[in-house]
């Protein structure tokens, strides 16, 4: 298929307009290196099925098989197009396609994989289009010197014609293969070049549409009472006509997950939810607690090999459950009549979502429509569909229209978690040389049932084989060994199933990658070894000494700093991309203790420079947003961020009582590092920041406080708040507000 570097087979499809695709496996896949090669070898295959449009007014359409969940993919696929179009970027509308099963794996959204599967069959069906346009001007002007700029195609003479009154000129009646040449980056305009969100000022005034602001006649707002325990069962209402007879209050009903409620106000819905009386059967957890996982854990761990007859460094390292809610609460639309179904949901895995929602309302799969929705968040969460699936099934049940919307508290109780984690490190060494590495990480068991986002594998991923070799698959490729440690020996154990887990961003990498530098940093100090220098000299290739090196000198290594003060250094490499963390906190006790309203304060990251690089960048103002929010998502995993398992629930309740990174923790000195890369290839970025933003924390709070930290986040063991009853599920909103204000 690939005659050079840049030229590439494309179609034109037969349409009305000019319509432009890909051709099926038009970039040839990478030798199998990582999880995300994987995946883009997978997607390969059906990427003739992703098309460009030239509509009549001169502005060109893509409906985006993936999901946009703030990432900012919207903007850098309309950066792809605008380059091989030649037109301005807010001429490109960029929609999110509805769940296509022929597009098999080509529709998930994860694994920083987007860019990576994405960047040459968009490019390519752009450039088939730039290329029919071409030659419909060149029959309308009797004449191939021409030039296309800002969607205009002229002539030397002057004459001049827009893209969109050629559209319906240049499409043809029948399919038909074209040789194309994509631009040569030396050529970009587009690509590369910083620019801001082709949505912000939708987002900024609140007209972007997110799932709850899609309008969908008879949708009424409805949530569910849940159980007090992790995924308990409802029984019986003592209460069911008193409910249905409170205010806006139309229907009250049983599902599989609780009892729902739907009302013509949300308002409505949780004064309902909080005045029923309900009793439940256990959970799949029932009783247990931090305590009990952790000597499951420890009773599951695998063993490191034989004690190495040189001296080593060993250390063993716990990691809390965390919450995986995003800021946008679960929610999903559902509209389920007359033996169709209709949804629409931020998903991204939208094949499995609507395969699996068919098989539950025992519908053909061609009767389910499932849109996706621009989603608040995600990093994982939204792989799953969950509100989706209790949607369709409440909407089914009721013969109703449904707005189905989770409480904050839902979400930290009987939402996706990042599983509780134990990690065993073992650096042998003789001198200044590094013989063996060995790692055991011991996992609560990370569902992984959406696949490779089709029912297939979801089906196989839960498997009580399958399950398995999916979690090893993930944890074997998704990230690297980067030093030469000699000999490696990288080892997966799960158990505990019964908790709602999920790929949480980066999935294993921050747990694993935090173990491997904090021992990194005591093998150097055994060795009296600078931490950095010591990782510089060890680090396999000049890309990932390159960044190394970068975050060191642009942060000050080694530079004076009060007692009780430190810096920490880290490298994380995956998916063709690597980075690199320096950080400075404060551990000194009048900050540790400062005063913070039901919170603890503790340690304090007051700077932190990150260098990147993931080869081409293709909107460099997009991937520096991304390693911010990384680098904030690394302090919180490292401080403060976890959830407390007590009696088969866990504590927190939303987000006031949830320590994601908060205003008085971030960093007032931040510094992104976008490295200069010769590579005409993008690398993955999503979810590359964190796991060295985290290990730095870690290890700079080691170097501060002179003890190496071994359980995370490092306040979990203070329970900074007063627990909210499970009984209602949903809180009391505060009345308090105006008593906090300054």
């Amino acid at each position: 298929m690939t005659t050079s570097r840049r030229r590439f087979l494309g179609y034109v499809l037969a349409a009305p307009v000019l319509v432009a695709a890909a051709s099926p496996g038009e970039a040839q896949a990478a030798e199998l290196l990582d999880l995300n090669d994987i995946m883009t070898a997978a997607a390969l295959p059906t990427s003739g099925l992703i098309s460009v449009e030239i509509n009549a007014d001169g502005t060109v359409s893509f409906a985006l098989p993936r999901a946009e969940v703030g990432q900012g993919i919207t903007t850098s696929t309309a950066m792809l197009i605008a380059e091989e179009l030649a037109v301005p970027l807010h001429r490109v509308k960029i929609t999110l396609a509805d769940a296509r099963p022929e597009l098999l794996f080509n529709q998930m959204t994860g694994g920083s994989n987007t860019t990576i599967a994405t960047y040459t069959p968009i490019r390519v069906a752009a450039a088939v289009a730039r290329q029919r346009l071409l030659a419909a001007a060149a029959t309308e002007f009797g004449s191939s010197d021409l030039r296309l700029a800002d969607g205009v195609i002229s002539t030397r003479d002057g004459r001049r014609i827009g893209i969109g009154e050629l559209a319906t000129k240049a499409a043809s009646p029948r399919t038909l293969a074209v040789p194309v040449e994509l631009t040569a980056k030396d050529d970009f305009t587009v690509i590369g070049r910083p620019h801001g969100r082709i949505d912000a000022r939708d987002a900024v005034t609140g007209r972007k549409k997110f799932a709850m602001d899609v309008t969908v006649p008879g949708a009424k707002p409805a949530m569910v009472c849940r159980p007090p325990t992790i995924n308990g069962k409802p029984g019986t209402v003592a209460n069911l006509d008193e409910v249905r007879a409170m205010p806006g209050v139309t229907d009250v009903v049983t599902i599989s997950t609780g009892v729902a409620v739907r009302a013509d106000t949300f308002g409505q819905c949780i004064d309902a939810v909080r005045a029923l009386r309900v009793t439940w059967r256990p959970g799949t957890v029932e009783g247990k607690s931090d305590t009990t996982v952790l000597r499951e854990l420890a009773s599951a761990e695998l063993p490191l090999g034989p004690r190495p007859i040189t001296p080593y460094v060993e250390g063993r390292f716990t990691f809390h459950f965390r919450s995986n809610s995003a800021l946008e609460p679960n929610c999903a639309i559902a509209d389920v009549r007359g033996g169709r179904a209709e949804i629409w949901s931020a998903l991204k895995s939208p094949i499995v979502a609507r395969q699996t929602i068919a098989a539950r309302l025992g519908l053909p799969v061609s009767a389910v429509t499932v849109h996706v929705t621009e989603g608040g968040g995600s990093f994982g969460r939204k792989l799953f569909f969950d509100a989706a699936l209790e949607a369709a099934e409440l909407s089914q049940k009721l013969g109703k229209a449904v707005k189905l919307m989770w409480h904050r508290a839902d979400d930290s109780r009987q939402g996706r978690t990042h599983p509780m984690a134990t990690s065993r490190v073992r650096i042998a060494y003789a001198g200044n040389l590094v013989l063996g590495f060995e790692q055991r990480h011991t996992s609560v068991t990370t569902d992984l049932g959406h696949g490779l986002g089709e029912l297939f594998t979801a089906m196989a991923a839960k498997l009580p084989i399958g399950d398995k070799a999916f979690a090893q698959t993930f944890f074997q490729f998704s990230h690297t060994s980067p030093y030469d440690f000699g000999l490696h020996s990288r080892l997966l154990s799960e158990t505990g199933k019964g908790f709602n887990t999920g790929s949480m961003r980066n999935v294993y990498s921050p747990d694993t990658t935090c173990a491997r530098e904090l021992v990194v940093d005591q093998v150097a100090a055994r060795m009296s070894r600078d931490p950095y220098r010591f990782r510089h000299d060890l680090l396999r290739g000049d890309r990932s000494r390159a960044v190394l090196r970068a975050a060191a000198e642009a942060g000050g290594w080694g530079r004076a700093l009060p007692a009780g003060v430190a810096q920490g250094i880290a490298f994380h490499s995956e998916y063709k991309g690597v980075s690199a963390c320096l950080v400075e906190i404060d551990c000194r006790p009048e900050t540790v203790n400062r005063p913070i309203r039901d919170g603890v304060a503790g340690p304090r990251v007051t700077r932190a420079v990150f260098a990147v690089d993931v080869g081409l960048a293709v909107n460099p103002l997009g991937l520096e947003a991304q390693m911010m929010g990384c680098v904030m998502d690394g302090i919180a995993l490292a401080l403060t961020s976890s959830l407390h398992l007590r009696d088969g629930y866990f504590l927190e309740a939303s987000w006031d009582n949830y320590f994601y990174t908060r205003q008085w923790n971030t960093p007032p000195d931040l510094r992104i590092i976008i490295m200069p890369s010769d590579s005409d290839q993008p690398g993955g970025a999503g979810e590359l920041g964190v796991s060295a933003a985290m290990a730095a924390v870690a290890c700079a709070y080691g170097r501060a406080t002179g003890t190496m930290p071994t359980t995370f986040p490092i306040n979990h063991g203070t329970l900074s708040f007063v627990p909210k009853p499970t009984v209602p599920p949903i809180p009391a909103s505060p009345v308090d507000g105006l008593d906090h204000v300054r």
